[in-house]
């Protein structure tokens, strides 16, 4: 087993990720960094930015706003959740969300680690610069196809966009 070590990233640190469900990530701490305690990235998104309704059927997800305010729906229920604000998520219950407000940076945490890095390793790219708005919904199916213990695509977005509203 590896020794473990003390890790230290800054606000502007990380590995910059173009990810294909839309959003610009910042991995802050990798699973193989952590002994697959847990993988933990920032996310940051514009608004009517949603995922399909999904799970997570080998990790925890836990999630903290820094900024802006999105819509939760999990396990059929629906919240807000405002900048200061956390949700948490158990594995194996189906969830999505929407941002609501202009743009909204958030902070998440899967545990264990390797089982969902791998499904956003497989749907991301190195980003070239802090803009990452489009959706590839085909490179989300196929990493979800290729790590099913990551992610489970149960179906469409369970909000209406502000264009439909």
């Amino acid at each position: 087993m590896t020794s473990l070590v003390p890790i230290v990233r800054n606000a502007t640190e990380g590995d910059k990720q173009s990810f294909a469900g839309g959003g610009l990530h910042t991995w802050k701490l990798l699973a193989e960094e952590a002994g697959d305690a847990f993988f933990l990235f920032e996310d940051t998104m514009v608004k009517d930015k949603t995922t399909p309704l999904h799970v997570h059927p080998e990790a925890h997800e836990m999630t903290y706003v820094v900024e802006g305010e999105i819509e939760l729906q999990a396990d059929g229920n629906r919240s807000r959740v405002r900048s200061g604000g956390m949700s948490f998520v158990p594995k194996g219950i189906a969830h999505a969300f929407i941002v609501v407000s202009n743009e909204a940076r958030l902070v998440t945490i899967q545990s264990p680690g390797g089982v969902g890095q791998a499904f956003y390793r497989g749907a991301s790219e190195p980003a070239v610069d802090d803009q990452a708005d489009s959706v590839d919904l085909a490179r989300l199916q196929a990493s979800a196809a290729a790590n099913p213990r990551g992610i489970t695509i149960l179906g469409p977005p369970p909000f209406a966009t502000a264009a439909a509203r």
